[in-house]
């Protein structure tokens, strides 16, 4: 997993009396150098006492014009992924990350899906034997509390209960780090990311 580092970190705290809200964590990731600020995943570590059940419905990462579509899925760990061709050519999908049990699903045509559960936390780089050029990643993160940014950067994780937590940023290109922060009504967190 690559790491990320952090140069610049802004919180503001907004208080709030009810303690039912849903406390948000909103932010922009600059990734200087990148195409744009698209693709990092922003995530909360783990939340104390509590654990999350996967979700019932499978996540998808299509293959379609020779590219992995989303070049980057962050799921719940436990979550199962469908790995659809879309191509008029056959494709295939590996990984080497032991994390992700360094998986081959083998090859096959359009119209057709494998599936890959990924059970613990991973960075997978998804990689297809065919097509050498084509290049993924799959994210399992431990909590539901996770976001993506958009290619302006910006993301928001919603209904966080209040309190300090971990969060993390990782990025395909950029090294990763985390940062602890207090979470309480609506708390801003902007990163500035170095290669």
């Amino acid at each position: 997993m690559k790491y990320l580092l952090i140069v610049s970190v802004m919180i503001s705290l907004v208080s709030g009396s009810d303690s039912l809200r849903a406390d948000t964590l909103t932010g922009q990731v600059s990734a200087p150098g990148a195409r744009d600020n698209a693709d990092s995943v922003v995530f909360i570590e783990t939340v104390p006492g509590l654990t999350f059940d996967a979700p019932s419905e499978n996540a998808v990462m299509d293959q379609e014009n020779m590219v992995f579509i989303p070049r980057v899925l962050p799921v719940l760990v436990g979550t199962e992924v469908d790995f659809l061709n879309s191509d008029s050519v056959a494709h295939n999908v590996f990984t080497p990350d032991k994390c992700a049990d360094e998986f081959d699903l083998g090859n096959w045509t359009r119209g057709e899906s494998r599936s890959k559960r990924f059970s613990r936390p991973c960075a997978a780089t998804i990689l297809c034997f065919v097509h050498p050029g084509m290049e993924a990643f799959v994210v399992a993160v431990p909590t539901p509390f996770y976001a993506k940014t958009d290619a302006s950067g910006s993301y928001e994780i919603d209904g966080i209960p209040a309190g300090t937590y971990t969060v993390k940023v990782w990025h395909p290109t950029h090294e990763s780090q985390s940062v602890e922060v207090v979470i309480e009504g609506k708390t801003t967190l902007d990163f500035s990311l170095d290669r």
